[in-house]
């Protein structure tokens, strides 16, 4: 019984706030992310990006603005530069103010926003235009190379 609660209007669960207005980020898990120092090893990246890319359907294209980080994961990779630290602050802005997603209402229509480029693709599930979900990824490899090629060609 300690863990059940009955008619409330706000429910904290696994890391989120769930209430009328819909599903938003846990503010406390939030905070730090934007307080994380920038990394100084592969295993302080890691636990940084482990952390933020829980709450990545939250935000718009984190795939590409997460590319940078991820790339330092490859073996023998992890060297910070000045681009490495402005995706860093970018990653740290973009979780700073999550967006609340609204639940999905099945009886209206669903509407989803595509973008890709040449490093990432995402996606946007909508209703009324607010948004339900962010899908994102990151290409890497091949689908990097077949997607700048398709965009060169438009």
């Amino acid at each position: 019984m300690s863990k059940c609660k009955f008619g409330a209007s706000v429910i904290e669960y696994l890391g989120h706030i769930i209430s009328g207005k819909g599903v938003q980020a846990d503010p406390s898990k939030t905070l730090a992310m934007v307080q994380w120092p920038s990394p100084k090893t592969l295993k302080s990246l890691r636990g940084f990006l482990g952390l933020t890319s829980y709450y990545k359907k939250f935000i718009r294209h984190y795939g590409s603005i997460a590319a940078p980080l991820t790339s330092l994961l490859k073996k023998n990779s992890f060297h910070w530069d000045e681009a490495v630290a402005v995706a860093f602050e970018a990653l740290k802005k973009a979780v700073s103010n999550p967006p609340v997603l609204n639940l999905p209402e099945f009886s209206k229509t669903f509407i989803i926003e595509c973008d890709v480029s040449s490093i990432g693709m995402g996606a946007v599930l909508m209703q009324e235009g607010h948004p339900i979900a962010f899908y994102n990824k990151a290409l890497k490899g091949p689908l990097m190379r077949e997607s700048y090629l398709l965009l060169s060609l438009q």
